[in-house]
């Protein structure tokens, strides 16, 4: 699933899965979830409105990776997509997004 950093100024502050992913991917009332950054494994509690609109997931440890990721100028102009694979009973691996499932907008011609 594609997933956003969040960004509060220039700092990342964890990422916004989305309602519909929400429902789809993570079974109502789970309290948290295992991450899987690079060699890194974090566990990330899941906020009870989680599934109600604030779809979000946001813990210290996840914000500094994705600093450490990408650290250079102002990287919270726009959020970066990201891949979250499911890895297991509630355990997601989160990676860079692959070619695949970038989607290309064009735009018809009005005329």
């Amino acid at each position: 699933m594609v997933v956003r950093t969040q960004c509060k100024g220039r700092t990342f502050t964890g990422l916004h899965v989305g309602v519909t992913n929400a429902r789809r991917y993570f079974p109502k009332g789970t309290p948290a979830v295992d991450l899987f950054l690079d060699h890194l494994q974090i566990q990330c509690a899941l906020k009870p409105d989680f599934w109600d609109g604030e779809a979000d997931i946001t813990d210290a440890r996840l914000s500094a990776w994705l600093e450490a990721k990408h650290p250079n100028g102002t990287p919270c102009r726009q959020p970066i997509a990201l891949d979250l694979v499911p890895a297991g009973n509630n355990a997601f691996r989160l990676q860079a997004i692959s070619a695949h499932q970038v989607k290309v907008v064009v735009p018809q011609n009005a005329a």
